[in-house]
């Protein structure tokens, strides 16, 4: 459908006023809420991810569409809600105890959230204890940490320790991603994933989210 090929194109330009209008256009042509998620809006983050995974788009662009992204969601929200919509996926995301840095982090959350994930930032300096309890009060599948000081890379196993302590390890899987992090790092230490960069921790998220059956009531938020 032309229109919703326009809604990429717009969000891919970083243009909000016209992805709103964009968006709202759809919604009055009877297009579902879904179709116009899926074909309109993640359809064109997905370009996004792409286009900014082979340097063609750089963090400025991608903060552009991620705007666009959100203007669109605004208001196609209440009719997700009302058609049962389930998101690809839980993940609580946020940076290990002790450390302040965010854009890494930041830049995952919207590429998850483009990708159709439903995604609770916890945000910084977050203690093992609050990934693992918010990870159960939100009925996440995934848990991502990020770090950039090496120093603050031992919270990472900490918490990985600490869903095995619980007997969540398996239920609830994690990814860690940073500067400092690599993959042998994530295998030493029992996390189920590494992401290198934005892009690969959309698509590690993807391979360890197994398809589930969602309780009714829960919907893209």
């Amino acid at each position: 459908m032309e229109l919703l090929k326009e809604i990429a194109q717009a969000l891919l330009q970083g243009d909000d006023e016209r992805t709103r209008a964009l968006v709202s256009d759809a919604v009055a042509q009877q297009v579902t809420a879904k179709q116009i998620l899926d074909e309109g809006l993640i359809a064109g983050m997905n370009v996004v991810s792409e286009q900014f995974k082979c340097q063609d788009l750089f963090l400025p662009d991608v903060l552009l569409a991620a705007k666009a992204m959100y203007a669109g969601l605004e208001v196609i929200k209440p009719l997700l809600l009302k058609e049962k919509v389930r998101p690809q996926g839980r993940v609580v995301i946020g940076s290990v105890q002790g450390d302040q840095h965010d854009i890494g982090k930041n830049l995952v959350g919207i590429m998850l959230k483009g990708a159709g994930f439903e995604v609770t930032d916890l945000g910084n300096d977050v203690a093992p204890e609050r990934f693992v309890e918010a990870a159960k009060a939100e009925n996440a599948q995934v848990i991502g940490m990020s770090a950039l000081l090496t120093t603050t890379m031992t919270a990472m196993k900490r918490t990985v320790d600490l869903l095995k302590a619980q007997g969540l390890a398996g239920k609830v899987k994690t990814i860690i991603g940073g500067a400092p992090v690599t993959a042998e790092y994530a295998r030493s230490i029992g996390a189920d994933a590494y992401g290198y960069d934005a892009t690969n921790a959309v698509e590690q998220v993807r391979r360890l989210v197994e398809p589930r059956e969602w309780p009714s009531n829960q919907v893209v938020k």
